[in-house]
């Protein structure tokens, strides 16, 4: 079709001023915009430790007071998503006022319990144990009366947050919820509530998720030879757990520690039995980027002989490859984690010390 040259030089003129109006706008746009959506991303705040997300009102009017306190003690406690727990009270037993056997009393058909509905079998044996006996679960007193009662809103609640964390969460909460209630149309309605009860409308991941905080985490070592440790270490973030693993595809909890440090130049043991008498002893709060901090592990594992360890790499902060079905190896809290049993230094170990040495000096 030919065009007459006023239809043309009206085409030509209205295509100039689109141009003109979207180069006086576009700066506007750019300052008014979300993070995400002007560069590319969503800015992560690396020092934002407590995971803070705010309540929407719907959560606010839904969510019992007594409830919505402990999702967000515990939650913090354990570093889970509180809006997570939440949405699974809320699934489970809308926060324990279904009146549906197995909630209050009881089991279900399925042989549940409690405002969390555990199954009897995974909280522990039985529905009410002391919380000083050993047991295989995740019974939990989280109101301190001495007793895991599957039945009380706080046990139930921290024992779940726990069950959570154990199986991927808060990095891999669709794993964590799948676990947890194996369908996944179960997931995708926790997760949507999850969304609902979030001020934000987005259930929200840690920032020691985001490989954007590491780099700040090396140019915070405290030297050289700490910063190859945890640039080793932080890179191999995402890959499985592997019992006896030691690189590269996979690792277990204390392999990647070795790996880590033999990267750097140095050799340390290989077991998390044998790097914990290792290292020299570190006071907690004291502890650095570098060090190791250790966790009694469960049977076979006490106090004198820890069964897992993790890489320090800033305080309150540890990369670990925790177990097969915990998710990829990750930065995590070491703070929440009430079965920690201390802290260790291998730099100041005298082998280390001279193997330093010669690193520093080949000629020695």
């Amino acid at each position: 079709m030919k065009l007459s040259r006023a239809r043309l030089a009206l085409i030509i003129g209205a295509a100039g001023l689109l141009l003109l109006v979207a180069v006086l706008v576009s700066p506007l746009l750019l300052m008014s915009m979300p993070s995400f959506l002007a560069d590319g991303g969503i800015t992560v705040d690396c020092e934002d430790t407590a995971q803070v997300e705010e309540v929407s009102d719907s959560a606010a009017s839904d969510i019992p007071a007594e409830y919505l306190e402990l999702y967000k003690e515990h939650g913090k406690k354990i570093g889970v998503q509180w809006n997570i727990l939440a949405a699974v009270g809320k699934r489970e037993t809308d926060h324990g006022r279904s009146t549906l056997p197995g909630v209050s009393s009881g089991t279900n058909s399925a042989g549940a319990a409690g405002p969390m509905q555990f199954l009897i079998s995974t909280w522990g044996g039985k529905a009410r144990i002391p919380a000083s006996s050993e047991f295989n679960g995740y019974a939990s007193d989280g109101d301190g009366d001495g007793v895991a009662d599957v039945y009380n809103p706080a046990d139930a609640i921290l024992g779940a947050a726990k069950m959570l964390k154990r199986n991927g969460a808060p990095e891999n909460v669709r794993q964590a919820l799948f676990v947890y209630n194996r369908a996944w149309w179960y997931v995708d309605q926790v997760e949507e509530i999850a969304r609902q009860y979030a001020k934000s409308g987005v259930v929200k991941v840690p920032p020691q998720a985001s490989e954007d905080c590491d780099d700040p985490l090396v140019e915070a070592a405290p030297s050289d030879l700490v910063a190859k440790i945890l640039q080793y270490a932080l890179a191999q973030r995402g890959k499985p757990y592997l019992w006896g693993g030691t690189g590269p595809d996979s690792f277990d909890c204390s392999g990647v520690i070795y790996a880590a440090y033999k990267a750097a130049g140095l050799t340390i043991p290989r077991t998390t039995f044998t790097q914990w008498p290792f290292g020299v002893k570190v006071l907690e709060g004291e502890e650095q980027p570098g060090d190791l901090v250790f966790f009694n592990a469960g049977p076979g594992t006490s106090a004198d002989s820890p069964g897992h360890v993790g890489l320090v790499v800033s305080k309150g902060k540890m990369l670990e490859a925790r177990c097969r079905l915990c998710g990829p190896i990750k930065v995590t809290s070491y703070q929440a984690r009430d079965n920690r049993v201390g802290f260790t230094r291998p730099l100041q170990n005298p082998d280390v010390i001279e193997q330093i040495k010669k690193l520093q000096n080949p000629s020695l």
